[in-house]
């Protein structure tokens, strides 16, 4: 006499749902992580706020950061008020049309960030925006 086992009639599967959801959690976290990794060029500032403000795209960009002691820095190195033209003509002999962000402090002396645009402009650079934060 044959018995018919529960046993043979139970094939092993794989369940695919929870393996779609562990994939799904997997890849919005991936998606959520390199979308809030922004390339920081300057330095960390207290950036004033403006209700107009917009993000802008930085790729391929340099920025100017003015501390609120009056501190240059060319992206993130340290540079001199007089030394900066120098750098800026060889930034626009390097790039024929670069973009620069004024990145400043809210703090920060407003005549060296006019002589930064000042500057910006004598080197023939037309592509120039200043850093904010959206207000509250």
């Amino acid at each position: 006499m044959n018995i018919p086992s529960l046993r043979s009639r139970k094939r092993a599967r794989i369940e695919i749902i929870p393996l779609i959801d562990v994939i799904f959690f997997l890849l919005a976290t991936f998606m959520m992580v390199s979308l809030s990794m922004v390339k920081n060029n300057g330095i960390k500032v207290n950036l004033p706020a403006a209700a107009t403000s917009a993000p802008q795209e930085h790729n391929d960009r340099m920025t100017i950061s003015v501390t609120k002691d009056g501190d240059l820095f060319f992206n993130k190195e340290e540079l001199q008020l007089d030394k900066l033209p120098a750098r800026l003509t060889q930034l626009k002999a390097e790039q024929s049309d670069p973009k620069v962000f004024i990145n400043g402090d809210e703090k920060a002396f407003f005549g060296a960030a006019v002589e930064v645009l000042d500057d910006l402009r004598q080197a023939g650079i037309t592509k120039v925006a200043i850093d904010t934060k959206l207000k509250p």
